[in-house]
């Protein structure tokens, strides 16, 4: 199968939208790039996630055409090819809907750096310009307000991540729907106390070395 582990990851990955909380039924879509093959696999369209096989995502080449699959393709393919013709960074978009992101989103407001945890997408999380979902003016919005951040909310729609794998890209997703939840809460009884830029910056260089990092064979 072409991009097997790819469209493996992609059914895992889905999956975990739901047991995280992100999302709601068939809302949002994961794909992955193989940078290599210059191809990425994308979540098919409204299939439960926890019917869907690896044989049901589909493989698609940077243009839009899709290479291998049956089924149809997320709505929002130009929404994360995208960032694969663009971003060096990105090898992995989760979209989401998740709920508090999506309170934001519905205020048509970013993020601020509330958290230090932020600085795991950027200084802060913008939210882009809202376009009807699957046009190509929404992947331009949304490309726009993710320029140097790994995330950005969507006018009225919800959450983007991206990543240099499915991992990490999963991981920002997770940890801004966290800082957002708090956020909004925060809001609700006083006014959030927020981090200066300086500190911001400070916490993007120390996640740089955050985490294990991989052992060399020798």
């Amino acid at each position: 199968m072409l991009l097997q582990k790819e469209r493996e990851d992609v059914v895992t990955y889905c999956r975990k939208l739901i047991h995280a909380g992100l999302t709601k039924g068939t809302g949002g879509n994961i794909s992955i790039l193989n940078e290599e093959k210059k191809l990425f696999a994308i979540s098919p369209s409204g299939i439960d996630y926890f019917e869907m096989e690896a044989e049901d995502v589909v493989v698609l080449d940077l243009e839009g055409n899709v290479v291998d699959g049956k089924r149809k393709p997320s709505s929002e393919c130009d929404l994360h090819r995208i960032f694969y013709n663009n971003r060096d960074d990105i090898k992995a978009v989760v979209h989401a809907h998740s709920t508090y992101s999506t309170v934001l989103a519905t205020l048509r407001e970013g993020l601020p750096a509330s958290s230090y945890l932020i600085a795991f997408a950027g200084k802060d999380v913008r939210c882009g310009k809202y376009a009807s979902f699957g046009t190509p003016e929404l992947a331009e919005y949304t490309f726009e307000a993710m320029k140097d951040r790994k995330a950005a909310l969507m006018a009225n729609h919800g959450l983007i991540s991206g990543g240099g794998d499915i991992l990490n890209a999963f991981n920002i997703a997770e940890e801004i729907e966290y800082c957002a939840e708090v956020y909004v809460k925060a809001r609700m009884i006083g006014k959030p106390v927020l981090l200066d830029e300086t500190e911001m910056e400070h916490m993007i260089e120390k996640f740089q070395t955050y985490g294990q990092k991989k052992s060399i064979k020798q």
